[in-house]
């Protein structure tokens, strides 16, 4: 039944890249698959199956098929199971949207995006080396840049802050609001919805 609902519906692939590992879960890292999680209370699923090493979850909206995954590769491995969930659907490239952590975005801003290089996101490396090509839409959550010279790799693992895990969840309620507006429109108009979205970090202060 489900193979030929998905010959005749819209399908779409949103992935949120993370580590996969309790030690990990709060990390900068893994705001994808905090995204990810959010995205999946908001359509009231879980991730209850295992495809391509990777947790999916599958439903559909407003007429359109939808597959939500959090590969449980590590992050510079994502491509192997995204590309392979790519071939088993039959997604094309311009329903495949990709959330993940950016250092270049200050925290609370929001980028969606039509293409582009990986920004040195490990991830990202991945699934672009897998791919191909850089044309596929990607939502950028910022994490901001590491305070000092502390070494990028050692801050995306480190924790979220106190004050960033208070506003983590009004971050992510829009983060979701994105991604279902690009499902249902495109990612140019949810380019222009949404990218100027920010929770105005500058006034967070740390106790």
């Amino acid at each position: 039944m489900e193979n030929n609902l998905i010959n005749i519906r819209q399908k779409y692939l949103i992935a949120g890249l993370g580590n996969p590992g309790r030690e990990y879960k709060n990390n900068r890292h893994n705001v994808g698959f905090m995204f990810a999680d959010h995205l999946a209370r908001r359509l009231g699923i879980a991730f209850n199956q295992f495809k391509s090493k990777a947790l999916i979850t599958t439903t559909d909206y407003q007429g359109h098929f939808l597959v939500l995954t959090k590969p449980q590769t590590f992050m510079n491995l994502s491509g192997h199971p995204l590309v392979a969930l790519l071939h088993y659907y039959k997604i094309p490239l311009v329903h495949f949207l990709v959330a993940y952590d950016d250092i270049d975005l200050p925290f609370g801003n929001l980028r969606m995006r039509s293409e582009g290089g990986s920004g040195g996101h490990n991830g990202m490396n991945s699934i672009i080396e897998k791919i191909g090509r850089l044309d596929f839409p990607r939502l950028r959550i910022g994490i901001n840049r590491p305070p000092g010279k502390m070494d990028p790799a050692s801050y995306v693992l480190q924790d979220f802050s106190k004050l960033e895990i208070e506003a983590l969840p009004g971050i992510l309620e829009k983060a979701v609001d994105a991604a279902l507006y690009f499902v249902n429109n495109s990612i140019e108009a949810a380019m222009n919805q949404y990218n100027s979205f920010s929770i105005h970090p500058e006034t967070m202060k740390e106790e």
